[in-house]
């Protein structure tokens, strides 16, 4: 299960972009300039594997040019606590090993 867990929403930027879209959908250009360093063809892929996952979703638009909005399923918005818990932990660790 934790490997699973990990293969679900592991890696360098999932668990970043799901905890932006905690509150709220997002576009495509609000996540790109909310993730400092990820190119665009890392954060595309990263969406595709999170909504294969069924973690977020992709609405499209019906417009010109085109709107994409990205939103956390309710399988998704389950794993904002362990997240959330995860946040935690690593404050906890920078206040103890980066004085």
């Amino acid at each position: 299960p934790v490997e699973l867990s990990l293969d679900i929403i592991g890696g360098k930027w999932k668990i970043p972009i799901i905890w932006r879209l905690k509150d709220d959908s997002k576009r495509y250009g609000e996540l790109k300039k909310s993730l400092p360093g990820v190119t665009h063809k890392m954060l595309t892929h990263q969406l595709r594997e999170l909504e294969e996952g069924e973690i977020i979703t992709r609405k499209v638009f019906p417009e010109v040019p085109p709107k994409v909005e990205y939103k956390l399923t309710l399988l998704g918005k389950s794993v904002i606590p362990v997240i959330d818990l995860l946040r935690e932990w690593g404050e906890e660790y920078r206040s103890v090993f980066t004085k």
